[in-house]
């Protein structure tokens, strides 16, 4: 079995037995997708495949994926079949909180909690960038998260810490995957984040020892907020040396109609703009450039 070893306060080498498998699971298409599969998501699994170098790519899907960046990458996935969950077709919404077109979001907080408990693995979403591989000492907890900046709770307008859900990693069964997804149902109010970044915070507290959590810098150095993805997506920078995964937050911002977070919007991320234009996002993504010069 693959071992891992970190130092003790003594100096002491002490060995952990691999608890979470190396296979990556992301999930697609719990909404129709009319448009062929986006540069944007073939970058985020192709770093992923360069970087972790997982034993296995799944993927979760209801609609199958298409288009040229998909056929490039459909040698190297296998696909799974994924269904929405009932848990989120039979909650009680407020359109205005959560409007329609963006409730698949929760539809896949549920389907990822149920890949992760079945096979174990790490789950990311597919506006993700790989950067730098995880340590094996991850692999030796029972389950990793980070943490994200502070939420605001819509019900109650009270700020509350939050773990995000947009990038895991657990063993089979572990039992915080276990958890979570047996109490987050319960915790489906109508709102964004409660039981999805909220939730996972509160059952940290109380089961201290199931889950690694990661500071912001690993996962989430630039936030859901205009002036962190500038940084990221407008201006040139540096990722910091503690980071090893950059979410994009494109719901906010991938609409061209859009522009309350971002002047950037899909249309203008294609393969010329990511090679010529020094952004940190286009810096670290254009490695894992196809080269089909698409636009």
């Amino acid at each position: 079995m693959p071992m891992s070893y970190r130092s003790t306060p003594r100096s002491k080498w002490i060995c952990r037995a691999r608890a979470i498998p190396n296979i990556a699971h992301f999930v697609w298409g719990l909404k129709d997708e009319a448009e062929p599969f986006h540069l944007v998501h073939y970058l985020c699994i192709e770093s992923c495949r360069q970087v972790q170098r997982p034993e296995r790519i799944v993927m979760h899907c209801r609609h199958r994926p298409h288009g040229p960046y998909w056929e490039l990458l459909e040698p190297h996935v296998t696909l799974a079949p994924a269904d929405l969950a009932a848990e989120v077709t039979g909650a009680d919404y407020d359109d205005w909180l959560v409007p329609p077109q963006y409730r698949y979001a929760h539809h896949s907080d549920f389907v990822r909690l149920d890949a992760l408990i079945e096979s174990g693995g790490f789950y990311a979403d597919i506006d993700t960038l790989f950067v730098r591989p995880f340590p094996a000492e991850f692999f030796a907890e029972k389950f990793v998260m980070g943490r994200e900046d502070d939420v605001r709770d819509e019900l109650t307008g009270v700020v509350r810490p939050s773990l995000c859900n947009a990038l895991l990693l657990s063993a089979p069964r572990s039992l915080f995957a276990v958890t979570w997804r047996r109490t987050a149902a319960g915790a489906l109010d109508g709102t964004w984040s409660n039981h999805s970044t909220l939730l996972p915070y509160e059952l940290s507290e109380k089961l201290p020892g199931a889950v690694r959590v990661e500071p912001r810098g690993s996962f989430y150095e630039y936030g859901p907020n205009s002036d962190d993805l500038a940084r990221l997506l407008e201006r040139p920078g540096d990722a910091p040396p503690g980071l090893f995964t950059i979410h994009l937050w494109a719901h906010l911002w991938w609409a061209a109609e859009r522009r309350d977070f971002s002047s950037m919007h899909a249309g203008l991320l294609d393969e010329e703009f990511v090679r010529s234009v020094d952004t940190t996002y286009n810096v670290l993504a254009r490695p894992f450039l196809p080269g089909l010069g698409l636009g």
